[in-house]
């Protein structure tokens, strides 16, 4: 089977440079993909290619190259998820895509030495955000594996933690897409009804799918969510915040996973303890 997506991972250094210089200088990673997106004039078919589960292959390469870009002084992340231009990346527009990937090996070996690891470098390890892909994954595929049914109930238990009230899920049939409802409150004095769809999809959603919520959710909530274990195609992301329009909001697999581990709902976070000797400290004493 020919692969759709052709870009490697350092095929996507200079686009993902110049998707920064156009967003200002920082930006969050939707707004990285969708930037690279108009760079490389991507087709439907490319921006969608699924790399495993719900990511994209363009989502994953791209954690790659931005990976890459970061230990090469270009690039740096907060914890909030939000990736900017370091002053040296500010001065370059393009780079060699061949010496980025010399430096950083480099880079690797001599972090090697002063930690005395005499095993290979798998870069995944190093990347915070390049591990997420692997525990989202086992997640989403976890979640994927339980009935509709308790998976409605799984986004009315998540969306219950996360201070939505009298969220319900809905029994009638014929209600347009529309799964559930609840409320929300912003600063305990505006409330907003919300409806939600809840998608235990393999693939990607659709834009239709987005068109066919709103449709039903106009006249009966103020705001619509969309839930899925999948991703969301690139038109699918537009429609659902089309001027003129009633926006809707979109959590796709590995943001739903995000959530479940913050929340701590079937998950559960191990701490490792590391010991650091303070040698000096006893020659002082």
């Amino acid at each position: 089977m020919s692969e759709i997506f052709k870009y490697k991972y350092d095929d996507l250094f200079n686009p993902a440079l110049k998707a920064l210089k156009n967003l200002g200088g920082s930006g969050s990673v939707r707004e990285i993909e969708e930037q690279v997106s108009e760079i490389l004039q991507l087709s439907e078919e490319e921006a969608n290619d699924i790399h495993r589960e719900s990511t994209t292959k363009l989502s994953y390469r791209l954690a790659w190259a931005r990976n890459y870009l970061k230990r090469y002084g270009l690039l740096e992340n907060s914890s909030k998820g939000v990736w900017a231009l370091t002053e040296k990346g500010k001065a370059i527009s393009v780079v060699d895509k061949n010496q980025v990937k010399r430096a950083v090996v480099k880079l690797d070996k001599e972090e090697r030495q002063v930690k005395e690891k005499p095993s290979p470098l798998d870069l995944e390890s190093a990347s915070e955000e390049l591990i997420e892909f692997s525990w989202q994954e086992e997640l989403i595929e976890a979640v994927k594996k339980i009935s509709p049914e308790k998976f409605e109930r799984l986004c009315q238990r998540l969306l219950r933690e996360l201070g939505f009230l009298n969220v319900e899920v809905t029994q009638r049939s014929n209600d347009g897409g529309i799964d559930g409802q609840g409320l929300i409150r912003l600063g305990g004095v505006l409330s907003f009804h919300v409806v939600f769809q809840a998608k235990r999809y393999q693939g990607s959603v659709g834009s239709s799918v987005v068109r066919d919520f709103r449709g039903a959710m106009i006249g009966r909530a103020d705001k619509g969510l969309i839930l899925t274990t999948g991703n969301f195609t690139r038109e699918a992301k537009k429609e659902a915040n089309r001027d003129g329009a009633p926006p809707i909001d979109l959590i796709d697999g590995n943001e739903f996973a995000d959530k479940l581990k913050e929340l701590r709902l079937g998950v559960e976070v191990e701490l490792v303890e590391k010991v650091k000797i303070k040698k000096d400290w006893f020659e002082n004493f």
